[in-house]
């Protein structure tokens, strides 16, 4: 499941809806489809990249008729594999509804065989496909849209975002959702539901904001919007901040090449955004909680995925250092699973990118079902996850289109830097002027993130060298295992080359047997008190014949002869150091995918926003 688009209005239906798509790319996808309403639908869907559905319908000439009414999807598989039956629009057994789906249907096989008892047969292999037949079978009773759709809704078990069309209905665009994000755009000729604002910003700013459980109706002039009892509810328009040139390339070759640039301003913007506007001192409010909330606070648990597991572990190391609050981070994948037992005091901090990842909106779930106070780091305002917490931090990196995360986890260690500072000096454990110092420290991150972005040359060097390379392993102690972890994610993710991170420490106790002549050993070394002994494991793989690279801080001495390439990023105070160290890495990573030809934006079977579990 991916992306959601649609139109009801006067335009080109056709090319507003290939435009949604394309803006839709980077949540990632496999496959891609639009239906028009013309006698009555006409669906065409391809396998593959977006190109691939635009010359099936370049050489469809139904396409070309007159048309007030669509909708369009990327699908990335969940049930049934990338093939165009699986594909999405789905159209119900007698043609009477299409639709398409973002999320999960937990309970599809139950209604399948509910169905199948009624006569219905099946084509594809989705969840999906249910959901449509489900409908027409409601509507067909019930005669009457908004009744089937309610219908469906006490039905329909796990997540959600349907954007729907009825053969009986030509002025008429449907949606609801459950659990999975869907936005609609108020333009001058018409309405464009989608699963984010970036499918329609090229027409609109103005967009609305469906609840759990509602259902909407939507025609060129109208929009109504029904509570899950059927009760027309009134709601106000919001304003994008974001604006289409957020979403081009503009100079760059890629999106990803484009958000590296963009991290001094990012991390700049959430910087200010954390002060208050009359001291210009770090506030409470930033973080939407009081002195009281941070002073209440014994344990912190972080859950989180991917990126943002990895930024957790460097809020855990710079937190339990400057607070002395013990920091538990845990995969939000399985902290529900793991029969969780949390503290009186124990906040739970969960962080995302998109502010919709599944799996963490479902842990903070569970953490508020077990009395915890919840906090999210998103970057998107409104997510569900920022919905769903007693208290939020919103991260301004702005619009991140690349899949691999750049300058949002960027903002992501800040916002921790930031959290931990408040915490440290609200427990006493440092004076006003050790928090200026920090303070001044982190208002100079933006300046040195602008330095270390004149190392891409140094990076292309250690690139060529790497590019061929089948396995490379990443060292790091402290908070540089935490940072080496996402060198190792950004680059196996974009390259397809496996790497995998290790704590220098454990080298002796297992993983040292994988070392053998010119295995590539990346090391991170940034904080003093540790280069020494992570050094010593340096001399442990290089003489098992490793070739062996790091990237390091200012003053921190390290031998030439040990190393076949050093990076150093400007000095700062070692817990920010992940800020700039991080940087090369992403270089790094971008330039292997590049000299292997491959695609960074957009690595195969990878998705921006995962909103299903």
């Amino acid at each position: 499941m991916c992306g959601i688009v649609g139109f009801v209005g006067q335009g080109n239906t056709k090319d507003i809806l290939l435009s949604g798509l394309s803006r839709l790319e980077y949540r990632g996808y496999d496959s891609a489809g639009i239906a028009l309403y013309s006698r009555p639908f006409t669906v065409v869907k391809a396998v593959g990249k977006l190109k691939e559905l635009k010359k099936k319908v370049a050489a469809s000439g139904e396409c070309e008729l007159p048309c007030s009414m669509g909708i369009g999807h990327t699908r990335w598989a969940t049930h049934g594999k990338a093939d165009e039956k699986n594909a999405h629009p789905h159209l119900s057994m007698h043609k009477e509804v299409v639709l398409v789906h973002n999320g999960i249907i937990e309970n599809f096989a139950d209604l399948k065989n509910f169905l199948q008892e009624k006569g219905y047969s099946f084509y594809s292999d989705t969840d999906t496909e249910v959901a449509v037949n489900l409908i027409e079978y409601f509507y067909l009773k019930e005669k009457n849209v908004l009744k089937a759709l309610l219908a469906v809704q006490n039905e329909l078990k796990g997540s959600y975002a349907f954007a729907i069309m009825f053969k009986d209905d030509a002025n008429t665009l449907y949606a609801m959702r459950k659990d999975s994000p869907l936005v609609v755009g108020k333009g001058e000729n018409g309405f464009y539901p989608a699963s984010d604002v970036s499918a329609f910003l090229d027409y609109t700013k103005e967009f609305y904001k469906l609840e759990n459980k509602e259902i909407l109706s939507l025609t060129e002039n109208e929009i109504h919007i029904y509570n899950k009892n059927g009760e027309e509810v009134k709601r106000s328009s919001s304003v994008a901040e974001l604006d289409s040139s957020m979403i081009h390339k503009g100079e760059y070759l890629h999106f990803m090449e484009k958000e590296i640039f963009e991290q001094p301003q990012a991390v700049q913007d959430t910087l200010l955004y954390a002060c208050d506007k009359e001291n210009n001192e770090f506030s409470y409010e930033a973080f939407s909680m009081s002195e009281k909330d941070f002073r209440d606070i014994t344990r912190i648990r972080i859950i989180a995925c991917g990126s943002a597991y990895h930024a957790g572990y460097v809020l855990k190391s710079v937190c339990e250092s400057l607070a002395r609050v013990p920091v538990q981070v845990e995969l939000a994948s399985e902290f529900r699973y793991n029969h969780p037992i949390l503290e009186d005091g124990e906040i739970v901090i969960g962080i995302s990118q998109s502010g919709e990842t599944a799996d963490t909106l479902a842990a903070i779930k569970e953490a508020k079902k077990l009395g915890a106070k919840t906090l999210s780091i998103v970057n998107v305002n409104g997510s569900a996850i920022a919905g769903e917490s007693d208290f939020v931090f919103y991260t301004q990196a702005g619009p991140e289109i690349a899949v691999a995360t750049t300058k949002a986890y960027s903002c992501q260690l800040v916002a921790g830097y930031i959290f931990s500072l408040l915490l440290a000096k609200t427990k006493g454990k440092i004076g006003d002027e050790e928090a200026h110092i920090l303070k001044e420290e982190l208002f100079s991150l933006p300046g040195k993130i602008q330095q270390c972005l004149s190392l891409d040359s140094e990076t292309l060097t250690m690139a060529k060298k790497l590019k061929d390379d089948k396995n490379i392993f990443f060292l790091g102690r402290g908070l540089d295992w935490a940072v080496s972890m996402e060198g190792a994610l950004k680059l196996k993710e974009i390259s397809y080359i496996h790497c995998e991170s290790y704590s220098s420490g454990e080298l002796k106790h297992g993983t040292i047997s994988l070392i053998e002549k010119d295995s590539p050993v990346i090391a991170l070394l940034s904080q003093e008190e540790l280069a020494a002994k992570s050094i010593s494991n340096i001399h442990e793989v290089k003489s098992r014949g490793a070739k062996c690279f790091a990237f390091t801080m200012e003053d921190i001495s390290v031998e030439e002869d040990d190393f076949a390439q050093i990076l150093s990023v400007p000095k700062t105070q070692p817990l920010f150091a992940g800020s700039l160290l991080v940087v090369p890495l992403q270089f790094l990573s971008y330039q292997v995918s590049l000299l292997k030809g491959l695609d960074p934006d957009k690595p195969r079977n990878l998705a921006k926003s995962v909103t299903v579990e």
